[in-house]
């Protein structure tokens, strides 16, 4: 398994009780499928990518209680404190028109309908309500929403996408300058 090619669905945060299992913060949009019992996940260790086998889980406050094959006590548990979770690319699920996997929108590069670069994409926050884009600006971090009402074009194959932002959107984002 390449590390490198697979997708993120999630993050170990701590361990959850003392009888071995995590507390995961979600990064998918299915994880009743991807943390059921009988589900693989991997995680990289030390350069090596290792296979966990689900064998519970249960949404608890917004993230997700899972226990895995292997994984019976709070030292086991602790010890994969802070693993990112992934899955092969070939597993997900194909998405409806208009749906884009925040995988795919990493590295695209985002201008106006005017064709100003406003920056590159460089995570999607999706906790939040609407997905914000994180880009990598000229002038440090900008954030859009990923909302219809503002995206005009998604070309994901290209990775560009265009923006008609309100006035002020891009500039509210621009460190102030001090006076001297």
């Amino acid at each position: 398994m390449q590390w490198q090619s697979m997708v993120t669905v999630g993050r170990i945060t701590r361990p959850q009780h003392n009888r071995g299992e995590v507390l995961v913060i979600s990064d998918t949009d299915f994880p009743e499928e991807r943390f059921a019992p009988g589900a693989t996940v991997f995680a990289s260790r030390e350069a090596a990518v290792m296979p966990l086998t689900v064998t519970s889980s249960r949404e608890h406050d917004g993230r997700w209680v899972v226990g895995f094959q292997g994984v019976g006590t709070i030292n086991d548990a602790e010890a994969l404190r802070g693993l990112e979770l992934r899955i092969p690319v070939e597993t997900l699920h194909a998405l409806p028109a208009g749906s884009y996997f925040t995988h795919d929108l990493v590295g695209c590069e985002v201008r106006t309908v005017g064709g100003q670069v406003v920056g590159t994409i460089e995570r999607v926050d999706i906790g939040v309500g609407i997905p914000m884009l994180v880009l990598a600006g000229p002038d440090g971090e900008v954030l859009v929403p990923f909302t219809a009402a503002f995206c005009r074009g998604v070309d994901v194959q290209a990775k560009r996408i265009e923006i008609d932002p309100p006035p002020g959107l891009i500039e509210l984002n621009v460190p102030r300058r001090r006076s001297p």
